[in-house]
C-alpha cells in the first residue's frame, strides 16, 4: 500500500494519552451522524484514603445508550466489603442519568466472574484468552424496554 506523499506509518509503544484522544475525537465525529445521541461520558469513581491514594476504583464510559465498565479494581484488603457493588451501582446510576439503557463489561475467569451475575449481569460471550483462562463478557439491561 502506498501512502500519499508526506505521510508515513509509525508503530508506537505507549502513545501519549493526547494521541488516543485525537483518534477518539475523530472517530466520534465520524460516528455522530449515525447515532440518535452521540454524546459520551468518560468517568472514574474512586475510593481514596486520607493521603489521596486510590484504594479502589472504576473507569467507565457512556456512549450510544450503553454503559461500558472498562476497569474495576479493589485493593485486596478491601475486597468482599461491598465496595465493588457500590462502584457498579454508582456507575449504573450515572449511566441512567446520562440516558443509557444497558451496560456491558468483561472480566477474566481468574478475576471473579461470579460477582457480576449477583448484580444482574448475564454472560453473553467467552473467549479463550489469555492462554489457560477465559475472557467473559456480561451485559445488563438498566431500564425496561
Amino acid at each position: 500500500m502506498n501512502l500519499p506523499p508526506g505521510l508515513r506509518f509509525s508503530f508506537e509503544n505507549d502513545p501519549p494519552w493526547s494521541d488516543r484522544e485525537a483518534i477518539d475525537e475523530a472517530l466520534g465525529a465520524y460516528n455522530a451522524p449515525f447515532l440518535a445521541d452521540p454524546r459520551y461520558s468518560y468517568f472514574g469513581i474512586f475510593v481514596r484514603d486520607e493521603a489521596d491514594t486510590i484504594r479502589a476504583g472504576l473507569i467507565g464510559n457512556c456512549y450510544a445508550g450503553w454503559l461500558f465498565v472498562n476497569l474495576l479494581w479493589i485493593e485486596a484488603g478491601l475486597r468482599r466489603a461491598g465496595i465493588g457493588t457500590r462502584l457498579i451501582a454508582e456507575a449504573e446510576r450515572h449511566a441512567l442519568e446520562f440516558g443509557c439503557h444497558s451496560a456491558w463489561l468483561d472480566t477474566f475467569s481468574f478475576q471473579g466472574p461470579e460477582f457480576y451475575p449477583r448484580l444482574g449481569y448475564r454472560e453473553f460471550a467467552r473467549l479463550d484468552y489469555p492462554p489457560g483462562h477465559e475472557r467473559i463478557f456480561f451485559r445488563k439491561q438498566l431500564k425496561p424496554e
